[in-house]
C-alpha cells in the first residue's frame, strides 16, 4: 500500500494490510468491456443501449465508451446485458457448486443456500467448506429453522421447554452473526410441522432488530382442509409477530384451491398498503418435487421418523386410517394418482397402482413407503393462477433448485430462468422484459438484503447475464429433466467470464457472501425521487479521531442513477470523494447506494450505507457502513445529522 493510502486507512482506524487488488488502471482502460448490448438494469425501468466496463470485479462505467479500451472485448450487440440472476431458494448440492453448470446455463450467479428450513448447525463453517473448493457462481445461506427445531427437539411431536426455546433462540442467534441471509423454514416436513405457530414466533422473535426475512414453505394441515390460503396466513402471523418479513416460498394455490390467486393476492396487496410487506418467489411449473411421504403420509403417522412410520403401516387398524388420510391429502393438495411420478424410475403412481391391484392412491404410496423412500414430482397447480402469481410485483422468481448433476429430477433444475424468458416474457407476454429481469435480480437482492448485487450500475459487482432475446429457452422436461437451457450466452460471476458462447468456462469466480445487521430486507420501491443528506463527523471503532464526512446523492423518478457527492476527510485533510454513482435503493429510515471514489489517486469501487437508527447497537445511533474494494468494511456513528427522504 502507498504511504498515502496507509495514511487514509490509518486515520479511518483500520489495519488494512495490502491492497487486496492491484492499483487501479487509467479511467478509459478496462478489465473488460461488453460492447453494444441492450441493458435491463434490473430496477424495471425501460432497457438502454450501452457498453459496461468492468475493472476488478466491478462495474466500472455504463455508457458510450468509444474511446475506451479492455484487455477483454466482448461484442454483445443484438443481446441483452442483464443483472446475474439470483436463485433466493437454493438445494444445491456441494459437490456440484465448483462448476454449477446447470445454473450458469441459466444465468444464475448468486444462490441462496438452505432453503425449506435445512442447513448445518454453523452457517459460518458451512460457508467456509464451500469456499476451500472454489465457486462458479456465488453463495450465500440461510438459517434453518427446521435443522435448529430437529437438533433440539428430535424426531417427535413433543412440546418444547424453556431450555429448549432458548437453546434453539441461541443457534439463530449465532447463524445471524455468522452472516445468515434470513431464516427460513419449511413448516409443510416433519418434525418443524409438529411447532406450533407460538413455538416459532419464539424462537424467531429475538431476530427481530436484524430486519431480515422469513421465507416459509406453508404448512398445510388437515385440520385446516389442507388450504394453501390458510398456510399462507400462518406464514404471515409468524413474519408479524416475529418481526421478519414473510416470504410465500414457492407460492401456489394448490389442489382443491386452484383458481383462488387473486384472492391470496389481495391479502398480500392489502397487508403491504397497511404498511406489513409480504412478499413470495414462484417458479414456472405446476408441478412440485420432495420425497413421496412428506406432504402426502399424515403428520402423526410420521411421528418419530421412518421407523415409526413403517411400525404404524404394520397395525391394521393405522394403516387403514393413514390410507384414508394420505388419499385425503392427494385429493386436496394434487392433482390425483396421474400427476405423482416417481423421480427413480419415472413411472406414475396410477401405473403402479394398477400393477399392485392397490384400491387407492394412499394405498399405493403406504405399499412403496414399506420399503422405499422415494421422490416424487406432484402435480398441483392451474395455470391461470401461475400466470396472476407471475405478475405480482413482490413474487421473485426461484427454482427450489440449485447447482446439481441430477438427471432424474425436477425439470426446474435446468430450466426455470430461460423458461420465464422465453415461455412467459417471449412467448406469451405475461411478463415483459424488463419485469422479468426484476423479478430475477433487484428483487431477490432487495427482499433478502443484498446491496451489491442485482442491478447493472457503477459500483455494483460485475454479476452479469447476457442472453439472447430471440432464442432464450428452456429445453428439460418431466422425461428428460436434465437437458440444458439454450439462449444464455455469456455469464460472469464478480467480473470473471463463467459462461462464453453459452459454455462454462471453468473459472471459479464465485464468493461466500455473509450479511451484516445493516443490510435490511425492503421493499424494492424506486418508482419515487429520493434523496440522502448526512453531513457532521463519523466515529469509527477504535479511532482516536473522528472524520468529517458530508453525502449528498439524489435520484429523480427518472433518473437511471444518482447524483451528487460524497466527501470524507481526516484529521490530516486527506480525501476521499465520489467520482460516479449507481442506483441510490431507500428503505424505512435507511437507504444504500454504490459507486466509485478516489482514494488518493486511486479510484476504486464502492458500497455505502446510511442506517438512520442502528438497532443492534446501544441507543440505536444513527450509522454510516462504508466498504471500499480492497479495504477492510469501515462501520461508524454519526455525530450531525442524516435525512433520508422518498417523495
Amino acid at each position: 500500500m502507498s504511504n498515502r493510502l496507509f495514511s487514509i486507512a490509518l486515520y479511518l482506524a483500520v489495519t488494512a494490510g495490502p491492497i487486496t487488488r492491484a492499483a487501479a488502471q487509467s479511467v478509459d482502460s478496462y478489465d473488460i468491456i461488453l460492447r453494444g448490448g441492450t441493458v435491463v438494469d434490473g430496477s424495471g425501468a425501460p432497457r438502454f443501449r450501452a457498453d459496461v466496463a468492468i475493472t476488478r470485479g466491478h462495474i466500472t462505467r455504463v455508457g458510450d465508451l468509444a474511446g475506451a479500451t479492455a484487455r477483454t472485448e466482448i461484442d454483445v450487440r443484438g443481446l441483452f446485458v442483464a443483472p446475474g440472476f439470483i436463485n433466493m431458494h437454493s438445494h444445491a448440492v456441494p459437490s456440484a457448486l465448483p462448476t454449477a453448470e446447470n445454473m450458469l446455463t441459466q444465468g444464475v450467479t448468486t444462490e441462496l443456500l438452505n432453503a425449506d428450513g435445512e442447513g448445518p448447525a454453523d452457517i459460518g463453517a458451512q460457508l467456509d467448506g464451500l469456499a476451500k473448493n472454489g465457486l462458479a457462481v456465488n453463495v450465500a445461506a440461510s438459517a434453518g429453522f427446521n435443522s435448529v427445531w430437529a437438533s433440539v427437539m428430535g424426531p417427535s411431536d413433543k412440546r418444547p421447554t424453556p431450555d429448549n426455546i432458548a437453546r434453539m433462540r441461541s443457534m439463530i442467534l449465532a447463524n445471524l452473526k455468522r452472516g445468515a441471509f434470513g431464516i427460513s423454514a419449511g413448516l409443510d416436513y416433519k418434525p418443524a410441522y409438529f411447532s406450533t405457530v407460538a413455538d416459532v414466533i419464539e424462537v424467531l422473535s429475538p431476530a427481530r432488530p436484524w430486519r431480515t426475512f422469513f421465507p416459509n414453505h406453508d404448512r398445510l394441515a388437515p385440520e385446516f382442509g389442507y388450504s394453501s390460503r390458510k398456510g399462507m396466513e400462518e406464514t404471515m402471523v409468524i413474519g408479524e409477530g416475529a418481526g421478519l418479513v414473510p416470504v410465500f416460498t414457492h407460492m401456489k394455490v394448490q389442489g382443491h384451491e386452484q383458481g383462488t390467486a387473486d384472492a391470496v393476492l389481495e391479502v398480500m396487496r392489502n397487508s403491504t398498503a397497511a404498511g406489513k410487506w409480504v412478499a413470495a418467489d414462484v417458479y414456472p411449473y405446476l408441478s412440485g418435487q420432495t420425497s413421496l411421504a412428506a406432504l402426502i403420509i399424515p403428520g402423526w403417522a410420521q411421528d418419530g421418523g421412518v421407523a415409526k412410520m413403517r411400525e404404524r403401516f404394520a397395525d391394521a387398524a393405522k394403516r387403514a386410517r393413514i390410507i384414508v388420510e394420505a388419499d385425503q391429502a392427494i385429493t386436496a393438495r394434487f392433482n390425483g394418482a396421474t400427476g405423482i411420478i416417481l423421480n427413480e424410475t419415472g413411472r406414475k403412481l396410477s401405473a403402479i397402482m394398477l400393477q399392485q391391484g392397490a384400491k387407492s392412491p394412499g394405498e399405493a404410496v403406504v405399499r412403496i413407503l414399506e420399503t422405499e423412500s422415494p421422490s416424487a414430482i406432484l402435480s398441483f397447480g392451474d395455470e391461470t393462477d401461475l400466470r396472476k402469481i407471475l405478475q405480482y410485483p413482490d413474487a421473485a422468481i426461484a427454482c427450489d433448485c440449485g447447482a446439481w448433476t441430477e438427471t432424474r429430477a425436477h425439470p426446474r433444475g435446468f430450466g426455470t430462468f430461460p423458461r420465464i424468458l422465453g415461455h412467459y416474457v417471449r412467448e406469451t407476454h405475461v411478463l415483459t422484459w424488463e419485469q422479468a429481469v426484476r423479478k430475477m435480480s433487484a428483487l431477490p437482492a432487495a427482499i433478502t438484503g443484498m446491496v451489491d448485487r442485482g442491478v447493472i450500475a457503477p459500483g455494483m459487482a460485475a454479476d452479469i447475464a447476457v442472453f439472447d432475446t430471440a432464442t432464450v429457452i428452456d429445453h428439460a422436461t418431466y422425461e428428460a429433466p436434465s437437458l440444458k437451457s439454450e439462449g444464455i450466452r455469456v455469464v460472469l460471476v464478480n467480473g470473471v467470464v463463467a459462461l462464453r458462447d453459452g459454455v462454462v468456462t471453468g473459472a471459479r469466480g464465485g464468493e461466500a457472501m455473509r450479511r451484516s445487521g445493516h443490510m435490511p430486507s425492503r421493499e424494492l420501491r424506486l418508482e419515487a425521487t429520493r434523496h440522502v443528506r448526512v453531513s457532521g463527523t463519523l466515529q469509527f471503532e477504535g479511532a482516536a479521531v473522528a472524520t468529517a464526512m458530508a453525502i449528498d446523492v439524489t435520484q429523480s423518478e427518472s433518473g437511471r442513477v444518482a447524483t451528487g457527492s460524497l466527501r470524507f476527510t481526516t484529521a490530516t485533510g486527506e480525501r476521499i470523494h465520489s467520482t460516479a454513482f449507481g442506483i441510490l435503493q431507500p428503505g424505512p429510515n435507511w437507504a444504500t447506494v454504490t459507486g466509485r471514489v478516489l482514494v488518493g489517486r486511486d479510484e476504486r469501487a464502492f458500497t455505502l450505507i446510511m442506517d438512520g437508527a442502528d438497532p443492534l447497537a446501544a441507543g440505536s445511533p444513527p450509522t454510516v457502513v462504508l466498504q471500499i474494494e480492497g479495504m477492510p468494511t469501515l462501520t461508524g456513528t454519526v455525530a450531525g445529522t442524516m435525512e433520508i427522504t422518498k417523495r
